[in-house]
């Protein structure tokens, strides 16, 4: 596929269609996982990041926040307001993290860093929201606790992510036919 072909609107609506799917997918197969011993209710290992990851770096910034706003929106739908609020600043913040470090630090910390990064972004996110929404600011201590997990996650989505980069890079070549 020529350079061209990659930056026409058509190619990069339908990468974005496939990549908003498997994201869902992966959000909803996630929310069938029983809760992490130890972890605050509701804690997942963020797997659907490897999309919204491959998005920000593939097709850039947009695409990567219009992902992450529609698994906000399953949250929400799925899993009630606070899942849906929780998602949607952790994500934004993560998401706006991700494509500042794969466009600037990319071969400085690799995938897994930027993974770490992103999933510690996250979890600051959503313990706002848990502020904001019960008023206190003790749920701060859960911090620590979401620390480690999100240090731990973070860099098993990162390693999923450089093992499975040459499949998503691949799927591109299904999607568009060529005359």
């Amino acid at each position: 596929m020529n350079k061209k072909d990659n930056n026409s609107f058509a190619y990069k609506a339908a990468l974005g269609g496939i990549l908003c799917a498997q994201a869902l997918a992966i959000s909803w197969l996630e929310s069938l996982l029983p809760a992490f011993p130890f972890m605050p209710p509701g804690a997942k290992p963020g797997l659907s990041n490897i999309i919204t990851m491959f998005a920000a770096g593939e097709l850039g910034l947009g695409y990567a926040v219009t992902i992450t706003v529609l698994k906000a929106l399953f949250a929400l739908v799925t899993r009630g307001a606070t899942a849906g609020a929780m998602s949607f600043a952790g994500g934004i913040l993560s998401t706006l993290v991700m494509w500042l470090l794969l466009r600037y630090c990319r071969e400085k910390i690799g995938l897994t860093g930027i993974s770490v990064l992103c999933a510690l972004s996250h979890n600051a996110g959503q313990l706002a929201v848990a502020m904001f929404i019960t008023g206190t600011k003790s749920v701060i201590y859960y911090a620590p606790f979401m620390g480690l997990y999100a240090a731990a996650a973070g860099a098993v989505t990162g390693v999923i992510l450089k093992a499975v980069l040459p499949a998503l890079q691949k799927q591109e070549k299904f999607f568009i036919r060529h005359r």
